[in-house]
């Protein structure tokens, strides 16, 4: 896979207890992470910002307490599946307070939820970055993850 680009809203900042756990996974990512931060005063602005960032060439992952939940394998297998059928890329969007906009959900190929329950959108951001790379230790072979 060329890269995996992450779509959110918020910014985290260097001084959350986030930027630490973000840094050490996109560290020993070998796929390349480009984060694309937005900032908005509003949904309506956040949900014009997120569309913009959105490259419609690329499938689109969200991540939505809405979404269907997955065993670190399926996901894996979902990210192989994509890479096979010749996608470069893959996008994860993620929103901001209010999650995301029904007009985003159905943009994406598909919809990911890490549970039942609410999670800060910056934590949601670092498990994203796990679950890649977990799915990367995966495919890969590695011992990372245990059933």
């Amino acid at each position: 896979m060329s890269s995996v680009i992450i779509i959110a809203a918020g910014k985290n900042k260097s001084s959350s207890p986030f930027y630490n756990l973000w840094s050490q996974y996109e560290k020993r990512l070998q796929w390349k992470i480009t984060l694309h931060e937005i900032e908005a005063k509003s949904p309506k602005e956040e949900l014009q910002k997120l569309k913009e960032k959105i490259n419609p060439s690329y499938p689109l992952i969200a991540l939505d307490e809405k979404g269907k939940t997955f065993s670190s394998i399926e996901l894996s297998q979902k990210i192989e599946g994509l890479q096979r059928n010749g996608s470069p890329n893959i996008q994860f969007i993620i929103g901001g307070a209010d999650g995301l906009n029904d007009e985003i959900r159905k943009q994406a190929l598909l919809t990911v939820s890490f549970g039942r329950q609410t999670w800060p959108h910056m934590m949601a951001r670092c498990m994203l970055l796990e679950q890649i790379y977990r799915a990367q230790q995966i495919l890969a072979g590695h011992p990372y993850h245990r059933e």
